[in-house]
């Protein structure tokens, strides 16, 4: 889905601006904030919170960034997924560790999809955005590894189908579907379609953005 018409905020020129200025993050909580700062700096009389309950949620759930700007509200949900990358960028080490696990990630990216959709629908005049930011390829890129986690691949060109209950396959092992046995159905079907963050030491940054209209 592209962005919504009547957006103030233009959440792709924000990604493409704020990787002109840091290229990865040590951590998703960096990310969480080096967006909402980059946001800030570009719109600095919207009032943007971080961790936002909901009183239609779960006690234990929250939305990344809200933000409210011009009579709009608009709710994010990042993702950060790196792969082994040791590098010194202008005087700041980083270190990322390997994540791994797609399988898991994927359904939780799926998972945070479902939420904005239950977001926007209980708050007026909301926009959510979904984004999955990561140096992994096997996100991106079909494969037949991964069978368990078919219903919520991410390569690109797919089209994610609401038609169906999105589930792991049934021969999904125990440990894998530990606290995530929930199946899913989305409001609306998502096409995948990655683009480009950042290239540094030979790994290539790439993200998602999924829009979730009401």
């Amino acid at each position: 889905m592209g962005q919504t018409g009547g957006a103030v905020l233009n959440i792709e020129q924000t990604l493409q601006t704020l990787a002109s200025e840091r290229l990865l993050f040590h951590s998703e909580a960096d990310f969480q904030h080096a967006l909402a700062w980059k946001i800030h700096e570009q719109h600095p009389d919207a009032r943007i919170r971080l961790e936002v309950p909901s009183a239609n949620f779960g006690k234990r759930e929250r939305i990344d960034i809200v933000i409210n700007a011009e009579g709009r509200k608009y709710a994010l949900e990042l993702k950060y997924k790196k792969r082994t990358l040791n590098l010194a960028l202008n005087g700041e080490k980083f270190s990322l560790s390997n994540d791994g696990a797609q399988d898991i990630g994927r359904y939780d990216f799926v998972k945070d999809i479902v939420r904005l959709e239950r977001y926007v629908l209980s708050e007026e005049n909301t926009i959510g955005y979904a984004i999955l930011l990561t140096n992994d390829d096997l996100y991106w890129k079909e494969s037949v590894r991964g069978v368990s986690s078919a219903a919520f691949f991410l390569h690109e060109g797919r089209t994610i189908d609401s038609s169906a209950p999105l589930a792991w396959h049934e021969s999904t092992g125990e440990g894998t579907m530990k606290g995530r046995h929930e199946p899913f159905t989305l409001r609306t079907n998502y096409t995948i379609h990655w683009k480009d963050y950042s290239a540094i030491a030979g790994s290539q940054f790439r993200y998602l953005l999924l829009t979730v209209a009401r």
